[in-house]
């Protein structure tokens, strides 16, 4: 049984997964009271499906890019209970997450998370042997600026507002806009993208694993 934490962003997620299915996931969004949310929802995720904390073997964290308190949160719960239980931690890209839940296609892929200020936090992928793969290092920048540099047909998916989506939907001929539920960052890929790493052994310490974050222009990490 693994478990996956993700509060990268006011929406935070929790499942219980075992390789062969999905056994409960939850998902919701936050008014940035992850403190006092995260660990409540996560016991009551267990207690409902019966699983005890010595059911656990693995458990995966969303490393971000992300809210720099939310994220710190999420790794402080994930290390201390993979120590207390002396389990695997695996850290997972948050991006990656995301890509995991869209089709591979011809396009190219922009995720986007929000990054405070009204401020978006965007990785650029292409699919290359039936997967998606990074292009670029991950930037921090505002809608309009992300609209801007769409210059060829470009899937776009992520956490977008209704206003960001009327800005990128502009550019209609050139954004083709995942749905708000095709966007919606599920806990149950995390579960599989750490399960595939544990598997193989790729494991991370917990005492150095940290969260990633991005530089703003006025030195400000997300």
């Amino acid at each position: 049984m693994l478990l996956a934490l993700d509060t990268s962003t006011q929406y935070a997620g929790v499942a219980l997964y075992e390789g062969a299915q999905v056994i409960a996931e939850s998902i919701w969004r936050t008014q940035n009271h992850h403190t006092v949310e995260v660990a409540p929802a996560l016991q009551d995720l267990m207690n409902r499906c019966g699983v005890r904390t010595a059911d656990l073997k693995a458990i995966g964290v969303a490393l971000g890019p992300g809210s720099f308190t939310s994220l710190r949160i999420g790794l402080a719960i994930a290390k201390g209970m993979a120590l207390a239980l002396k389990i695997p931690l695996i850290g997972i890209p948050t991006f990656e997450i995301l890509t995991a839940a869209q089709p591979v296609q011809d396009l190219p892929l922009v995720v986007a998370l929000q990054a405070g200020r009204g401020r978006l936090a965007v990785g650029w992928y292409q699919s290359k042997a039936h997967r998606w793969e990074s292009q670029s290092e991950p930037k921090v920048m505002s809608v309009e600026e992300l609209a801007q540099t769409i210059e060829t047909p470009t899937l776009v998916c992520g956490e977008l507002s209704a206003a960001e989506r009327v800005v990128l939907a502009r550019k209609r001929r050139l954004v083709v806009l995942a749905s708000p539920a095709a966007s919606l960052r599920r806990p149950s890929y995390l579960a599989e993208l750490a399960w595939k790493r544990w598997r193989t052994n790729k494991v991370d310490d917990p005492i150095r694993l940290a969260p990633i974050y991005l530089s703003t222009a006025e030195g400000v990490t997300v």
